[in-house]
């Protein structure tokens, strides 16, 4: 069975076995989609309105500013891997409760293990804070951060604004573009 099939066969056991609460109120699961084999691995938050009617992450207007900068490090949405901490829509987009982090933990745990990627990339303070509790991401956007997480294979992380966030604000966007320039040296430092 190759990295596909298995990753189908993790979507579709925890499909079933989630016991996240949101399931109640999601229209469906969204699980992580992409390249099985990429270096590296973006993590959201939640999915949102979009994502719950499409069943695929990082669809709607983020998800589209987040193909543009793909682009100018000459990456494609095809090429990598993007998930999120939760698997299903909080209602109104509320932020996922702690709860509800933990009970989709071992889905995207999971994930990560079958993919291995050499770095994973927060889109956003709450994926950040899922692997990293107490950092602030005004203080480690666009640094390479290293920690040993047990039960991972993976300690190289990357912190990211969420490109939602950019949207709405002007000097964020140049932040996040300017941090994303930095994806390709941060990959080139880890690899050797």
């Amino acid at each position: 069975m190759n990295k596909e099939e298995c990753l189908k066969n993790i979507h579709d056991k925890w499909k079933e076995v989630c016991t996240c609460e949101l399931k109640k109120t999601a229209t469906q699961a969204v699980p992580g989609i992409g390249n099985p084999e990429s270096d590296i691995v973006f993590i959201g938050e939640a999915p949102g309105r979009d994502e719950d009617i499409q069943g695929k992450p990082f669809i709607g207007r983020a998800g589209k500013f987040l193909n543009e900068m793909l682009a100018t490090i000459k990456l494609e949405r095809r090429g990598i891997y993007i998930t999120n901490t939760v698997k299903y829509r909080p209602p109104n987009n509320r932020d996922p409760l702690p709860e509800e982090v933990a009970a989709c933990w071992p889905w995207l745990e999971e994930e990560l293990n079958l993919i291995k990627p050499k770095l994973i990339i927060f889109l956003g303070r709450h994926a950040l804070n899922r692997f990293f509790p107490t950092e602030k991401i005004s203080l480690v956007h666009g640094k390479l951060l290293k920690k040993n997480i047990k039960g991972l294979t993976t300690n190289h992380f990357f912190a990211l604004y969420h490109p939602a966030a950019a949207l709405y604000n002007g000097s964020m966007r140049e932040t996040l573009i300017d941090d994303f320039k930095k994806l390709p040296k941060v990959l080139e430092k880890i690899k050797h």
